[in-house]
C-alpha cells in the first residue's frame, strides 16, 4: 500500500513539475516538502523521467498544432481575398510568406540533421525532442 501511494505521489509531482510548477509550489501541490521534492531532482531517474514526460507533452502539443495547420493555412489564404481589407490581406501575406520560410528552413534543417545522425550511425530520431 505505502509503494502505490509513493507512486502516486511521484507520478503528481512530476506532473506538476511537467507543467511548470515551481518547486514550493509542486510541494504545496503534491503535500511534500521543498526538500524531498530536491533530494527526487537530485536522483538521475527520477530526473530521466521528468524529462521524458516533458517531451511527451512537447510531441503531443506539437502534433495538435500540426493537426490546426492545415486550418490556420486556410483562414489565411482566405483573408487574402478581396473582400478583406487592405490592411488584412496584407498582414496575411506577410504572415503567409513568413512562415512559409520558416516551415522550409525548419524542414531543411530536419533533413540534413537526420543525414547527419545517419551518418553517425545513430538512430532514426537521435535524442532530439
Amino acid at each position: 500500500m505505502a509503494g502505490e501511494q509513493r507512486k502516486k505521489n511521484e507520478d503528481q509531482l512530476l506532473l506538476a513539475l511537467a507543467c511548470g510548477a515551481t518547486v514550493d509550489a509542486a510541494a504545496k501541490q503534491c503535500g511534500l516538502t521543498d526538500r524531498t521534492i530536491y533530494r527526487r531532482l537530485a536522483e538521475p531517474a527520477f530526473r530521466g523521467r521528468l524529462q521524458g514526460l516533458r517531451a511527451d507533452m512537447v510531441r503531443r502539443a506539437a502534433g495538435l498544432l500540426t493537426a490546426a495547420a492545415g486550418e490556420a493555412v486556410r483562414t489565411l489564404l482566405s483573408l487574402q481575398k478581396d473582400s478583406a481589407p487592405p490592411a488584412v490581406r496584407l498582414g496575411a501575406a506577410r504572415a503567409i510568406l513568413e512562415l512559409g520560410i520558416k516551415v522550409r528552413e525548419l524542414s531543411d534543417l530536419e533533413t540534413r540533421i537526420a543525414e547527419l545522425e545517419h551518418r553517425a550511425g545513430l538512430p532514426e530520431g537521435g535524442n532530439r525532442i
